[in-house]
C-alpha cells in the first residue's frame, strides 16, 4: 500500500487520499500558531493538544446495502468520525440487515424473473420483499410512539428520528445503534425517499399526524460546520448526490472544509455535483482555497476499506 503514491494513475490518487485522511486524523489545535498548549477550549474544556479535526462522512445507500456498512459501523463504533450524512436507503438498509440478510446475486439477473420471485436487485445484491415486511412490522409501533410523544410536545426531525431508531434497534451490528450510543449526529434530509418514506406514507392512513421538521435539521447540520472553529473540518465523501452536496454546503458556512477526500466513479462532464471534482467546490467556498483535496476515481466498495486500513485502522491499533 505504501507504494501506491508512486505507482501512477488512480493508485497514486488512492495514496494521496490516504495521506489526506491521515492529515485529518493527525491535526490538533496545538499545531496552530495562535494556540498555546496550556489554553483550554471554552466549550469542550480540552487543551489544544486534545482538540482534533471534525470529520464529516457522507455515503450513498448502496454502500450500506453492500458490506461497506460494516466498515462505516467500525468507524462510528470507535468514534472516529463526528457527523454522518446519507440517503434514506443508507438508513433503512442498516436496520433491515439487523432483521434479515441481503444476498449476493449477479448484475445480469433478469428483472422480470426476480420480480416473480419477490426479489429486489441492488446492483449484484438481492433483497427479498419479506425483509421490508419485517421492517414494517418493526417500525410501525415506533412511529405510533413518536406520534404520541409529538402530541406531548416533542419536535421530531429526521436526525432525531434516526437517533430514536438507533436506540430502538438495540443491535451492535447497526451503524445507528452506535451513533445513538455515542451521540453522533446522522443527517438525512431526504429521509422520505425510500422504504422509510413508504412506512411514513402507510402510517398516514393508520395513524396520521406525524411531522418531521427539516428546517430544524438544516440549522443543526450547518451549525455542525459553522460552529466547528477553532477546530478544522474534514470531509470524506463516498459516492455523490445528496450526501456530498449536503456536507459540502454545510462547510460553505465556515468558508470551506480544510481537508477533503472524494471517492466516486462519477465524471464531471455532465455538470452534475456527483461528478464534480473538489476544485469546483473550492470555487463555491465549500473547500478552502489552501486545502489539498483528493478525488479517487473508482468503486468505494474496493477503495474505502483500503483507505481505512492505512488510516483509521492504524490509528486505532496505535491507540
Amino acid at each position: 500500500m505504501t507504494s501506491m503514491l508512486c505507482t501512477g494513475c488512480q493508485a497514486s490518487a488512492l495514496g494521496q487520499a490516504c495521506t489526506e485522511v491521515n492529515r485529518m486524523l493527525s491535526w490538533r489545535l496545538s499545531q496552530e500558531s495562535q494556540s498555546s498548549p496550556s489554553d483550554q477550549h471554552q466549550e469542550s474544556g480540552l487543551t489544544p493538544t486534545h482538540i482534533r479535526c471534525k470529520i464529516f462522512l457522507g455515503y450513498t445507500s448502496n454502500l450500506v446495502s453492500a458490506g461497506v456498512r460494516e466498515h462505516i459501523r467500525y468507524l462510528v463504533q470507535h468514534r472516529m468520525v463526528d457527523v454522518l450524512c446519507t440517503t434514506a436507503g443508507g438508513i433503512e438498509e442498516d436496520f433491515i440487515k439487523c432483521m434479515a440478510p441481503t444476498y449476493a446475486g449477479d448484475f445480469q439477473l433478469r428483472g422480470k424473473d426476480l420480480r416473480a420471485q419477490g426479489l429486489n436487485r441492488v446492483g449484484n445484491m438481492l433483497v427479498p420483499n419479506s425483509n421490508y415486511c419485517a421492517f414494517e412490522d418493526w417500525i410501525m409501533p415506533i412511529l405510533d410512539a413518536m406520534l404520541l410523544e409529538q402530541k406531548q410536545g416533542t419536535l421530531w426531525t429526521p436526525s432525531k428520528m434516526i437517533h430514536r431508531l438507533g436506540k430502538e434497534i438495540n443491535h451492535s451490528d447497526s451503524i445507528y445503534y452506535w451513533a445513538h450510543k455515542h451521540n453522533i449526529p446522522v443527517y438525512c434530509p431526504a429521509l422520505t425517499d425510500g422504504s422509510l418514506g413508504d412506512m411514513l406514507y402507510f402510517h398516514t392512513f393508520k395513524n396520521p399526524g406525524l411531522v418531521l421538521d427539516i428546517v430544524a435539521d438544516i440549522r443543526s447540520m450547518n451549525d455542525e460546520a459553522m460552529k466547528a472553529p477553532p477546530r478544522k473540518t474534514g470531509v470524506i465523501i463516498l459516492g455523490g448526490g445528496l450526501p456530498k452536496h449536503h456536507i459540502c454546503n454545510a462547510n460553505l458556512m465556515k468558508n470551506g472544509a480544510d481537508f477533503a477526500v472524494y471517492v466516486s466513479t462519477a465524471q464531471e462532464f455532465d455538470g452534475s455535483d456527483s461528478g464534480a471534482r473538489p476544485d469546483e467546490a473550492v470555487s463555491w467556498g465549500k473547500i478552502r482555497a489552501d486545502a489539498k483535496p483528493v478525488k479517487v476515481y473508482g468503486d468505494a466498495t474496493i477503495l474505502f476499506p483500503l483507505i481505512i486500513s492505512q488510516t483509521f485502522a492504524k490509528q486505532q491499533a496505535n491507540n
